[in-house]
């Protein structure tokens, strides 16, 4: 059964309960947002059982003489597209170099 609406209306007019000891702290009060409580931070490696610790005094650091360690060993972004990279680029993007049709220079496309 519903209850009446006298009772409904004394229940929400009552004071709130006075915190006590053991109560979480208020939000505005060192309690992270929803979004960070969810991410969660690995904690930071000891610097002793890094590998570049270990290998401190090897003179490649592991990576080898020959074959160096480069920050883009084979080229920036899309580069070597004709070149070095051109079975990559003809099997997975074919016809992304050359025209095709013809041009039309200041073409309005919401004309006629």
């Amino acid at each position: 059964r519903c209850a009446p609406v006298a009772i409904l209306a004394q229940a929400s007019t009552a004071p709130p309960a006075a915190p006590t000891g053991l109560s979480k702290p208020p939000a505005a009060f060192g309690s992270a947002p929803s979004s960070a409580k969810k991410r969660r931070r690995r904690a930071a490696m000891t610097a002793r059982l890094k590998k570049s610790r270990h290998l401190r005094g090897h003179i490649s650091n592991g990576r080898g003489r020959i074959g160096k360690h480069r920050k883009h060993p084979g080229g920036c972004g899309n580069s070597g597209g004709q070149h070095h990279h051109r079975i990559n680029f003809d099997k997975y993007h074919p016809g992304y170099f050359g025209k095709v049709g013809m041009r039309n220079f200041h073409l309005i496309k919401h004309g006629k």
